[in-house]
């Protein structure tokens, strides 16, 4: 059974000795885990934050208990067991896994948290014999069952209607900054940018499918260029913008992603057919911009209206006219 399990135990297999020694480095792998949440969102988030410090102070008290517990039973060393020696045990994701979770993912990987704690301390208080020991486990499971209403009552002093509601507009923020700005961004230069090649090559040569590979290999193009471009702009230490990376891809996406919408309709054969259906493309195209400038980047919907559809109108007379001459 062991070289099944490779080098893990069974938990059935535990002696009481180890269970409590496991317990004691659960408890501080997961003080470890809401300080952690706690310094990641102290700059952004202090109110959230601040729970994640009382929680982790409970966790801290019953690692002491524990601890007591072991030293009155069993002596002052503690034997070296995790959960990674134990099969079948519940696994916490690494931190630096969880540097770039938004903050309501953060709060739900707490109460994960909670639960498998919650689960192992039933568990444990049926495996073992001595009556101290049992009494312990099985307060400190109530204590997890109760997390929730603790991290309540945290909630109510640190996180206030005020609080909360700054929070929400950081977190608005934030998601403004990595994504809506540079898919935004990325949008407007793939709808507007290859509207003037892909009507130029539909007019000057009236072949659908010659049209739709200039405007796929534009699309395409564009996508990479502002992708990278975005990426290496600016890693986001100071501008506080976000992920390098997630800006990219939203610049890339969404870059790509505008010219395909007028490209797309050439895969039609009937020039004038497809033609008609890229205006139109074109035209929800170009007010969806404005609605999203006005929606989150708080543009007035004239200003946006007058830089997106007029600016993007005249690039595809441009196109037009160039494609026709």
């Amino acid at each position: 059974m062991r070289s099944l399990l490779g080098n893990r135990k069974r938990f059935s297999d535990l002696t009481e000795q180890e269970i409590v020694a496991l317990a004691i480095s659960s408890e501080e792998d997961d003080a470890q885990i809401y300080r952690g949440f706690a310094e990641r969102l102290r700059p952004d988030f202090p109110a959230t934050a601040a729970v994640f410090d009382g929680m982790a102070a409970e966790e801290d008290e019953h690692r002491r208990r524990l601890i007591e517990l072991h030293r009155t039973r069993f002596g002052e060393t503690i034997p070296l067991i995790r959960r990674e020696h134990v099969s079948g045990f519940y696994a916490r994701r690494p931190v630096w896994l969880m540097e770039n979770l938004p903050i309501e993912k953060i709060r739900d990987i707490a109460g994960d948290m909670e639960f498998d704690a919650r689960n192992f301390y039933e568990a444990a208080a049926k495996r073992v014999q001595d009556a101290t020991t049992r009494k312990l486990l099985g307060d400190l499971a109530a204590a997890e069952a109760g997390h929730e209403k603790s991290a309540a009552a945290l909630a109510e002093a640190h996180l206030t209607p005020e609080a909360l509601g700054e929070e929400d507009r950081q977190a608005h923020r934030q998601f403004v900054l990595t994504w809506v700005q540079p898919g935004l961004a990325g949008l407007m230069d793939g709808s507007v940018s290859t509207l003037a090649p892909i009507f130029a090559t539909a007019f000057a040569t009236q072949d659908p499918w010659t049209t739709f590979l200039v405007g796929l290999a534009a699309s395409v193009g564009a996508g990479i260029s502002m992708g990278f471009t975005e990426a290496a702009s600016d890693d986001g230490q100071l501008s506080g913008r976000g992920s390098p990376v997630k800006r990219g891809l939203a610049s890339g996406v969404m870059t790509t992603v505008g010219g395909l919408g007028h490209a797309l309709p050439y895969l039609i054969p009937n020039f004038w057919v497809a033609t008609t259906i890229a205006f139109i493309v074109v035209f929800v195209e170009l007010w969806a911009i404005a609605w999203i400038q006005n929606r989150f980047m708080d543009t007035p919907f004239w200003r946006a209206s007058l830089q997106v559809v007029v600016g993007g109108g005249l690039v595809l007379a441009a196109g037009i006219l160039i494609g026709s001459g």
